[in-house]
Formats: structure tokens, sequence, C-alpha cells
């Protein structure tokens, strides 16, 4: 990673991401967590807030050293154990089957192979165990995708890799977890090619 990426990067994604609106959003994705917990792009800990008590312990994977960083007092307001565990989504340092769930919170956009990364999830889940996710991605409307095609490139430069046009949909299935819950919708306020959310649950199919 350059030094944009590696040291400015985070510093920007911790305060757009940090809204009246997406702290919401994280509410509803995190309420039903409980147990060993997953989290793929664990950021810098906007979700710890809304982890219920029901969450034994979570486990973190983040690329950024900056990101976890500026997690630190979050983390030590925080009343659930954690550990980060890794840098990779794609390639998760957990055995089989040793988590009731995984929270990934607007980083499917970013990881290189994201079905990949849901393939990790759905195999260290615990039988009846599900994802709890919230991503932005494929606008459900024609003219929004155009715009999507035609930004992609300059959102992927300036945001770390961020694709604005993935098919989260199809991404999660590929992954082998099938839609038990999802909600799809434009974020108020937000361009609609940046704003095309993807809320929802997934088991293994």
């Amino acid at each position: 990673m350059g030094r944009y990426e590696e040291r400015i990067l985070p510093h920007v994604i911790n305060l757009v991401m940090n809204t009246e609106q997406t702290r919401e959003i994280r509410r509803r994705v995190c309420a039903n967590l409980k147990g060993d917990v997953l989290e793929i792009g664990f950021g810098t800990g906007h979700n710890l807030p809304f982890l219920p008590a029901e969450v034994s312990r979570l486990y973190a994977v983040e690329p950024s050293g900056v990101g976890v960083q500026l997690a630190r007092k979050r983390i030590a307001a925080s009343s659930v154990p954690m550990e980060v565990i890794g840098l990779d989504g794609q390639r998760v340092p957990l055995p089989d089957a040793s988590v009731d769930a995984v929270l990934c919170t607007w980083s499917l956009c970013t990881i290189p192979d994201p079905v990949a990364a849901v393939r990790e999830a759905r195999r260290v889940l615990r039988p009846g165990g599900s994802l709890h996710f919230v991503e932005h991605g494929r606008a459900p409307d024609e003219g929004v995708r155009r715009w999507q095609n035609r930004l992609n490139r300059f959102q992927h430069r300036v945001g770390g890799g961020c694709n604005l046009n993935r098919d989260i949909t199809g991404i999660v299935a590929a992954g082998g977890l099938a839609m038990t819950h999802m909600d799809q919708y434009y974020s108020k306020g937000e361009p609609k090619p940046f704003g095309a959310m993807y809320e929802g649950t997934a088991v293994a199919g």
C-alpha cells in the first residue's frame, strides 16, 4: 500500500463512516449477534458500541494497522474481549466451525476476492451460524448502475480499492450462503451511485 492508503485513508474512513445514519445501520446489523463472532473488516472499531451483551468474544480481521490504532478508545470502552487475528478476509486464521456468527460491514466492496471472503465465513461458521452484513453495491436501477460503472475507476483509486458496482447478492450466493433476510435501499442524503445498500443475514446453503 502507498502512503495515502496506509496513513491517510484510515483517518478519512474513520470520519465518513461514523454518521448518525451509519450508526443506526450498525445497530440493526449487530442486534442479533451472540457467542463468538468473527468480524471481517474491523476498520476503526465502529461496530464495537453496538455489540450485544450476548457476544462473548470478537475475532477481528483488518489489514490496516492504522485503523486498529484509531480504534484504541473504542476497544478500551468495550466489554467484549477482542483479538485481532489477521489481515486478510480471504484467508481467516481460524479453524472450521469455530464461530457463531460473522459480521461484515462495508467491507466486501474492497476485498479483492469477495467470494473467497464469503467462503471463509461459511467455513468458520458453526452449524446454525449466520453472516450479518451491510454493504453498498450494484444499484437496482439501470440508470444508477451506468453511473456506478462510470465512476468505479475513480472510486477504486480514491477509496483504497473500493468498488461501487459489486453484485452483493451474487457474491453471497457464490460463497455458499443463502439469504435469510435482505433489505435493499438507497441511503438517505447520499448520491445513489454511492448509496445503494444491501443489508441482511445469510446462512450456509
